[in-house]
């Protein structure tokens, strides 16, 4: 299976990780995070656009789908899967603050970008993804320690 020039499941995928964010910093407007170096917050910020970007547009892949088409099934039911362990955890997080549901909510969607960088062989979000997930799980630790 191929995509067009967008990946419409990978903008569901990316809006679906936004809306809890967006509810808890509306909802959360006076905390402020501890200021971490700024060369790990540019990093983590560079890694979360760029991996938002590339799982709705596959730039850098020269044939964007799915080969074989397990890796759709693995990209489909992992990303569900791991939305679900996303959400869970924002409920979770949201009635009882702690580090370990923090380090969860970091590392979910560093997993999802993986998968989805894995199942359609877009090594650029792969590269995006690892940078993003240890930059953005340094900051949650430094911030939820």
């Amino acid at each position: 299976m191929e995509f067009n020039w967008i990946n419409l499941f990978g903008g569901v995928i990316v809006l679906l990780i936004l809306i809890p964010n967006i509810i808890y910093a509306l909802k959360n407007k006076e905390e402020t995070p501890e200021k971490s170096n700024i060369v790990i917050r540019i990093t983590e910020q560079v890694g979360r656009y760029s991996c938002m970007l590339l799982m709705i547009v596959p730039l850098f892949v020269g044939e964007f789908g799915f080969s074989p088409l397990e890796f759709m099934f693995n990209y489909l039911i992992g990303n569900l899967i791991l939305l679900a362990f996303y959400y869970i955890f924002w409920v979770l997080f949201a009635k009882n603050k702690s580090l370990d549901k923090a380090l969860a909510l970091a590392a979910i969607p560093t997993l999802i970008f993986i998968n989805s960088a894995i199942s359609v062989k877009h090594w650029t979000l792969l590269v995006f993804a690892l940078l993003f997930g240890a930059s953005h799980i340094y900051i949650t630790y430094k911030n939820n320690k």
